[in-house]
């Protein structure tokens, strides 16, 4: 009985090796390119992070001669005291400067009166790429605002710390490994992808493919049971896609070394222990992405046809990392239940270094491939039909 689906299997995995097209889709662009775009994009954020933390702060004060000792305690902390522009609110709107300091025209009063002294700072919070440099500029000023204060307090003779009924003490429990977790919160997402993306060439020329090329009819009048033939084109999809995985970890691990993460005071953990523990975690999710490309591909009348339905499967592995993504809630046990939420959980976890239970792995798995089997028995009764060589 099983003699026809290893043959089959075999035989589509050696015409899926021989196209150049489904070689490249599922071997080459998913499990590389992703972990390339992703590592690619963390490398260059954390390289700026690292270059705006660590420059030299160029500031354009408004109105320096109103506030000489302010001036000079920004100088004596490394920042260079720029000329303003014209116009500093359209400067900022129009890029030139990152942030600009306007020294009001109340201040000399106000600083004499012992009240607090205005000093605007005039940014574009909207512009992502100047978070670093907004948080420098407050940092100085608010140390320096703290600083007069207390000289303040104490020529008055009164102890600085009167004014401070609460002291915040700021106790992080968070570890490198948990603050690298953060980084690599779409680790799951991508994972899923390649899962999927992997599997829809095969999936598409197993069936629909053959179908229009008319080489699925003579395959079914073989002495050999449909469903047979339908677990052996199943089978090979679902080879493919877990040889993707494998490579797509492989390169995840690879290219995860490679980003200065010290640099920033984290630890991306994600070893080569890690990426097997991951695979198995997540190989139950290559049956069902097989399984529904599979079922899906049988219902269309060519390859085209096919290749857009797949392009609406796409955004199912992309849900549970979405919603994850908006609505970040702890792991529970009822998530074990829900395939492709369940894989997500338990990446985020085990990557942010945190105790998993096994009995969660077991759940996860199980429900997963059971999942599969259920679009692999439709697989199979879709393959029963008639209408499936005949559906043009």
């Amino acid at each position: 009985m099983m003699h026809g689906m290893q043959i089959v299997a075999l035989k589509e995995l050696r015409d899926s090796l021989r196209d150049r097209r489904t070689l490249i889709n599922s071997l080459i662009m998913g499990p590389i390119l992703g972990p390339l775009i992703f590592i690619g994009m963390l490398t260059f954020i954390t390289q700026k992070e690292v270059e705006k933390a660590q420059e030299t702060l160029h500031l354009p004060v408004v109105n320096q001669a109103l506030a000489p000792n302010l001036i000079n305690f920004l100088e004596q902390q490394g920042v260079v005291i720029e000329e303003p522009p014209a116009d500093p609110e359209q400067a900022v709107r129009d890029e030139l400067h990152d942030v600009v300091v306007r020294i009001t025209e109340e201040y000399p009063e106000q600083w004499r009166a012992g009240r607090p002294a205005t000093v605007e700072v005039i940014a574009d919070a909207s512009q992502r790429e100047i978070g670093t440099t907004l948080a420098r500029v407050k940092l100085l000023l608010n140390g320096y605002g703290s600083q007069i204060g207390s000289l303040r307090m104490q020529l008055r003779g009164v102890d600085p710390q009167l004014i401070q009924a609460v002291r915040v003490r700021d106790i992080d429990l968070s570890t490198p490994e948990s603050r690298g977790a953060l980084i690599l919160a779409m680790l799951p997402y991508f994972i899923m992808i390649t899962l999927f993306v992997s599997s829809m060439s095969v999936a598409i020329d197993t069936t629909a493919g053959e179908k229009e090329r008319q080489s699925l009819e003579p395959l079914l009048i073989n002495p050999v049971p449909r469903w047979q033939i339908m677990a052996g084109k199943l089978g090979a999809t679902t080879m493919f896609s877990l040889v993707s995985l494998a490579l797509a970890l492989i390169a995840f691990v690879f290219f995860v070394g490679l980003i200065p993460a010290s640099n920033l005071d984290f630890e991306l953990n994600l070893d080569w222990g890690l990426a097997i523990r991951f695979w198995y975690i997540t190989a139950p999710v290559a049956l069902v992405a097989a399984s529904l490309l599979t079922t899906l591909a049988a219902f269309a009348k060519s390859f085209r046809e096919a290749q857009s339905y797949m392009g609406m499967v796409i955004l199912i592995p992309m849900l549970p990392s979405l919603w994850l993504f908006i609505n970040p809630v702890k792991a529970e046990t009822w998530m074990m239940w829900i395939p492709l939420l369940s894989q997500n959980v338990l990446v985020n976890q085990i990557i942010r270094g945190e105790n998993v239970l096994a009995i969660w792995e077991i759940i996860s798995i199980i429900t997963t491939l059971a999942l599969g089997f259920i679009l692999a028995v439709t697989a199979a009764k879709l393959y029963q039909r008639p209408k499936l060589v005949f559906s043009s």
